[in-house]
C-alpha cells in the first residue's frame, strides 16, 4: 500500500481554535480536496472541458429539475447574469434545457437533458472510483474519522449557508431603506 503521509508539527496544528487558525487550515484542507478531485476526474475524462461552475449547476439540476434561472442563481450563490450565461452556454452544448414557464413569459424552467445526465453521472462516478481509491489506503481509523465528520461538516455547511441567506435579506432590507 503506497500511502504519503504529511507530517504534523505545532505549527501545523494550532491548539484548538475555532475562530483562527482552525478556521483557515479547514479552508484550505476543503480547497485542496475540490482541486485535486477536479484535477483527477478530468485525468478520467481528457476530452472534457466542462467547468466546475457547470458541473455544479447540473448537480443542482438533477436534485430541482424545473428550477428557474433566478432561484439557481440564489442556491448557487451567483449573480443571476452568470447563471444565465452558464444556462446559455449548457443549452448549447445541449445539456440543459430551458423553457418558458407558462404565465409567466419572462421566467423559464431548466432541466438537464440526457446528454447533461450523462455528464454528470460520468463525473459522479470518476468522483466516487477516485475518492475510494484514496479512502482504501488511508487507516481504518482515518476512514472512521473521515464518515464521523461527515455529518459536522454538513452541519456547519447549512449554517454558513443560513447566514449567508440572512446576511443577503439584511443586505437588500438595508437598501431599501429610505
Amino acid at each position: 500500500m503506497n500511502t504519503m503521509r504529511v507530517p504534523s508539527s505545532p505549527a501545523a496544528a494550532p491548539a484548538h481554535d475555532p475562530s483562527g487558525a482552525d478556521a483557515w487550515s479547514l479552508t484550505g484542507v476543503i480547497t485542496r480536496l475540490r482541486r485535486v478531485l477536479r484535477s483527477s476526474v478530468r485525468q478520467d475524462f481528457p476530452w472534457e472541458s466542462l467547468p466546475m461552475a457547470q458541473v455544479e449547476v447540473l448537480q443542482r439540476l438533477a436534485d430541482e429539475p424545473g428550477i428557474g434561472v433566478r432561484d439557481l442563481a440564489e442556491r448557487q450563490r451567483l449573480a443571476t447574469n452568470t447563471v444565465s450565461s452558464l444556462i446559455q452556454q449548457m443549452v448549447t452544448s445541449g445539456l440543459v434545457t430551458r423553457t418558458p414557464r407558462p404565465g409567466d413569459r419572462r421566467a423559464v424552467t431548466l432541466k438537464l437533458t440526457s446528454a447533461g445526465a450523462e455528464v454528470l453521472s460520468g463525473w459522479q462516478a470518476a468522483n466516487h472510483r477516485r475518492l475510494g481509491q484514496a479512502l482504501r489506503q488511508l487507516t481504518p481509523a482515518e476512514q472512521q474519522a473521515i464518515e464521523d465528520a461527515i455529518p459536522a461538516l454538513a452541519a456547519l455547511a447549512a449554517l454558513l449557508e443560513l447566514e449567508d441567506e440572512l446576511q443577503g435579506q439584511n443586505h437588500s432590507q438595508q437598501n431599501q431603506t429610505p
